[in-house]
């Protein structure tokens, strides 16, 4: 085992860390292995360190690294656009980034063709970034009320991404709030949703994310380094 593994271990000896600090237990706390642009030889290393959720953000890299990696569930982390729905619906234990009701329809029908049910997070924009796709703050509750009357689309959590920044402490109101949204939604109490995961912190900032609530923290660079 290389440097891989060597981030692996550093990684989880901060979540402990982190989870510490925040009354936590780390076991609580899963890693979804950011996978963009990493070979499939380096992906290999991190699962046989131990990692299984891996996620992509595009579908087409998705699909040609599916069939190499035996053992792992994959997750679609970035913007799904409504034409790739298909190729990815069969392959996918959870999609991070569902952020309109048209896209919800589009899995939901493809659900209807393969007799089955997808697991889903809700992105919000919580820092209202105009980069940034997700639902705003405030839409988030009517949002998923819609979204839960969907055939066969599952709502399990909620996603964001905090604005890239060099003090991670900058950060902290961002998932603090997507936690308290959590929160908010599961004293509402809509049939067939569950507040079960905030997927929230990548590589600069997933200490602070953990202190936060985080249950999968996004990371890439921090396991394999500094990409092409």
């Amino acid at each position: 085992m290389g440097y891989i593994a060597d981030n692996i271990r550093e990684v989880l000896e901060e979540v402990g860390k982190a989870a510490a600090r925040a009354n936590r237990d780390p076991s609580e706390i899963e890693i979804v292995a950011v996978t963009k642009t990493v070979p499939v030889e380096k992906i290999e290393e991190a699962v046989d360190s131990g990692l299984t959720i891996l996620g992509e953000n595009r579908v087409q890299e998705l699909i040609d690294k599916y069939s190499l990696l035996d053992g792992v569930k994959w997750h679609l982390i970035g913007h799904l656009q409504k034409n790739k729905v298909k190729y990815i619906t069969d392959k996918v234990s959870l999609i991070h980034s569902l952020d309109s009701v048209a896209l919800a329809e589009q899995i939901s029908g493809r659900l209807d063709l393969l007799k089955q049910e997808m697991a889903v997070l809700v992105q919000v924009n919580v820092a209202g970034e105009d980069t940034k796709f997700g639902i705003g703050p405030e839409e988030t509750a009517d949002f998923i009320d819609h979204v839960r009357q969907i055939p066969g689309v599952r709502v399990k959590g909620l996603m964001t991404i905090a604005p890239y920044v060099s003090n991670p402490e900058e950060v902290r109101p961002v998932f603090r709030r997507l936690r308290t949204l959590a929160e908010e939604v599961k004293t509402i109490g809509f049939p067939g949703v569950e507040m079960q995961h905030l997927s929230m912190g990548m590589s600069n900032d997933y200490t602070v994310a953990v202190e936060e609530g985080a249950t999968l923290i996004r990371l890439g660079t921090v396991i394999f380094g500094q990409r092409n």
